[in-house]
């Protein structure tokens, strides 16, 4: 048993072989197991799957390599739910939760679990933040957590049986009120989004006061930049775990280990591909292209081969920590995420990520591109202080920063794109939903 991972040991009790070492043969025949049994459930009980996989013959998926055979399910497929594909009656769903996604309009997704499932996604998280997190440590828990099933709810649940005590602070949406919480309690781990856990930090910074030390910080729900890394650590003196999940994964998908390279990927219950995002065909290992999962354990509304829209790649060779598990590595970017710069190339959220939370002064921003002759780009920028807000300098230390984009850089000399930024002294973090984009709108 490879002792150094906790979630190893978690996943030999998934394939029954408690204390025993297992290897990737024996994780790819139990997938391979209930992959077959997902398929077969979901043909039989989801009008969707069982329309989607009419002439599909179950039989011959005998290894998970057959499920390039298979065709996609997508987010459009949940939004439009006709005809619905969940499996079982509503009096046997014990959690809905409904996503309406940033920047989009329309019917949000819909997605329904079980009891079973969500104590599933509790038993994730119990393993795997025994990696970020010890026995007696304090944990401030900054993602919401006010519903019963939600990801915060289903945290603490799984940190008191780590035996750590969780501290829900909820979304960090005052910064000054948050601020006050953590200098407060003074936790061990901090886990959150990454955009309010920065801002709360350079806000707690703010108050003239002794630093506060943080040993260590779970980020999850979305890209973290490696200046955003940078500064925390700086601040907190902190070492920093990465979670990579989404709902649609039933919130749990993968965590990094001490080792910090990739996430540790829940593959006893997710089957992951990474497949060419233009053509639906499988990369070769080590490939960039899009994350596909399927789930092997749900029984509530299974998603078969779903189209994450995140770009990434399986990581090839073994992990430092000696995991047979596999990694993904960190994402930075999705299909179709970025704009297209006229002769300058794409601009993604990533890279305005990169270069603007590397300004002190910064604590969130949205990013709008409007078309029009010529286009313009949008900038609204959060302050950390704005009681000592000097709204010219970060101006134009925002434009500053923007001009070491190459592509940006390069559109504005040939005057294809118009730049406005504006400064906000806010002090509140909107809640978002969802993967932050670069919102498309109309030129106004």
């Amino acid at each position: 048993m490879h002792a150094a991972n906790p979630l190893d040991a978690w996943t030999a009790a998934q394939l029954g072989r408690n204390g025993k070492h297992w290897s990737r043969p024996d994780l790819i025949a139990y997938q391979s197991s209930r992959l077959r049994e997902t398929v077969a459930w979901a043909k039989q009980r989801s009008p969707f799957y069982r329309w989607l996989l009419d002439s599909y013959d179950v039989a011959t998926l005998d290894t998970p390599d057959g499920l390039r055979h298979l065709p996609f399910t997508t987010a459009e497929d949940l939004r439009r739910n006709n005809p619905p594909l969940v499996c079982l009656s509503q009096s046997e769903i014990s959690h809905v939760v409904t996503l309406d996604t940033s920047g989009t309009s329309g019917t949000p997704k819909r997605l329904f679990f079980t009891a079973e499932e969500q104590e599933a996604t509790t038993d994730f998280f119990h393993h795997g933040m025994c990696l970020p997190a010890r026995s007696g440590d304090r944990v401030l828990i900054l993602f919401p957590g006010e519903r019963p099933g939600s990801v915060g709810d289903l945290l603490a649940k799984a940190l008191l049986r780590l035996g750590a005590t969780p501290i829900m602070a909820g979304w960090p949406q005052d910064l000054a009120a948050t601020a006050v919480v953590l200098r407060r309690e003074q936790p061990d781990v901090v886990a959150g989004m990454p955009v309010p856990m920065l801002a709360v930090a350079r806000h707690a910074a703010t108050a003239g006061l002794p630093p506060i030390r943080i040993k260590r910080v779970l980020l999850s729900a979305d890209h973290v930049a490696d200046s955003m890394r940078r500064s925390l650590t700086e601040l907190w003196g902190c070492e920093i775990f990465e979670h990579y999940g989404m709902t649609e994964m039933g919130l749990g998908g993968g965590v990094d280990c001490t080792a910090h390279a990739g996430y540790h990927m829940r593959e006893s219950e997710l089957l992951i591909e990474v497949i060419n995002p233009a053509n639906g065909e499988p990369v070769a290992e080590g490939e960039f292209g899009e994350v596909v999962f399927t789930t092997l354990t749900r029984r509530g509304m299974p998603l078969i081969r779903y189209r994450t829209g995140d770009l990434s790649r399986l990581l090839p060779g073994a992990c430092a920590c000696g995991s047979p598990l596999a990694r993904l590595e960190r994402l930075h970017s999705r299909v179709g995420g970025g704009i297209q710069l006229d002769g300058a190339g794409e601009l993604t959220i990533a890279m305005l990520d990169e270069c603007l939370f590397d300004i002190d002064g910064v604590a969130d921003f949205n990013a709008v591109y409007r078309y029009g002759l010529p286009p313009r780009l949008d900038l609204e920028v959060t302050a950390v202080n704005g009681d000592a807000l000097d709204e010219e300098q970060l101006r134009i230390d925002v434009r500053n920063a923007l001009a070491g984009i190459p592509q940006l850089a390069a559109a504005g000399e040939a005057q294809c794109i118009r730049l406005s930024v504006t400064v906000s002294p806010n002090r509140s973090i909107p809640r978002r939903v969802g993967k932050r984009t670069i919102v498309n709108g109309a030129l106004s």
